[in-house]
């Protein structure tokens, strides 16, 4: 039977397009990961797989998955289950918070216009949980379009995506056991990572940052690199332990393989949004976050580069 599934998610939007080719063995495996304790983020995961093997909604099953019971709104034909994000204590502005106001994972099942089933919803997310959440997303087939915040002053700090058996406990750092601290005096090599990326970064103080724009229109002015539709990586650090930060902008099209690039390559995501509105093209933004040597990094961003085709569309520096 051949079927399509649309995730469209508040903060952050998954779709699958075909899942016709999953295995029940591919199944059974994930569902295995539900009876070792993972947290329910894992089990919507399972349940918008599962219920995307059969035609319909079948709210038995998404229950069965998700160990949760949903409720039916017979009138809008959805069904909805909640999940409090209670396992660890957040703190608003010095308040404790209840799940109750804004800290539970949910999703909204609906059948679609033919066979395909649509899923709705948030999950609530640390931020050592995001990536591992992306990740699942991703190799499940699926879209990831915006990731964020609802609140200032959080601890630890929340964010909002979907997907994934994660750790309850939030780690405090991306840094992985064994790895070095960040020097306090930056002395990055500009002549590799300039051959990497083909032309001449901006060094500054042991620091170089390399900026590519592409051409948009907005209100019927072209809008270009210095206007702020540009895709940028600065690095700081030492050739053999630095850090690269930047911003990604991309086409809707472009963004879910260049995602998918560097996730690969271990760069951390840590925003999805837009910058501007009635621009053309559609322009999305995405913020990364990542440790290694320095021509590693520099790879992974260009791997991210070519993947979206956005050398082809640079303006010069």
């Amino acid at each position: 039977m051949y079927c399509k599934y649309y995730l469209n998610l508040h903060q952050t939007c998954l779709v699958s397009r075909d899942y016709s080719a999953i295995s029940n063995a591919a199944f059974f495996r994930v569902n295995d990961l539900i009876m070792k304790n993972f947290s329910i983020p894992a089990a919507i995961l399972l349940a918008i797989i599962s219920s995307a093997v059969g035609a319909g909604l079948d709210t038995a099953r998404i229950d069965q998955i998700t160990g949760l019971k949903g409720k039916m709104n017979e009138k809008e034909g959805v069904y909805r289950v909640t999940f409090p994000r209670d396992d660890v204590k957040v703190v608003v502005d010095g308040w404790t918070m209840p799940p109750f106001m804004g800290l539970g994972t949910w999703s909204a099942f609906t059948k679609g216009a033919h066979t395909e089933a649509m899923v709705m919803g948030d999950t609530v997310l640390f931020e050592d949980e995001v990536n591992a959440a992306m990740t699942a997303a991703l190799d499940n087939g699926l879209k990831v379009t915006a990731l964020h915040n609802h609140f200032f002053f959080d601890q630890p700090k929340v964010f909002f995506m979907h997907i994934e058996g994660l750790n309850a406990k939030p780690a405090e750092s991306f840094s992985v056991v064994g790895q070095t601290s960040l020097p306090e005096k930056n002395s990055i090599t500009a002549a590799p990572l300039n051959e990497i990326f083909e032309t001449q970064g901006e060094s500054k103080d042991g620091m170089v940052k390399f900026t590519i724009g592409r051409a948009a229109k907005m209100q019927g002015v072209t809008i270009d690199k210095d206007m702020g539709v540009n895709t940028w990586a600065a690095f700081a650090g030492t050739d053999d332990s630095a850090v690269v930060d930047g911003d990604f902008a991309v086409t809707e099209d472009e963004l879910q393989p260049v995602l998918k690039s560097l996730i690969k390559d271990k760069i951390n995501i840590v925003a999805i949004h837009q910058h501007m509105t009635h621009e053309e093209p559609r322009i999305m933004f995405f913020h990364y976050w990542g440790r290694g040597r320095a021509k590693d990094l520099a790879n992974a961003v260009k791997g991210g580069l070519l993947v979206g085709g956005l050398l082809k569309v640079s303006s010069p520096l």
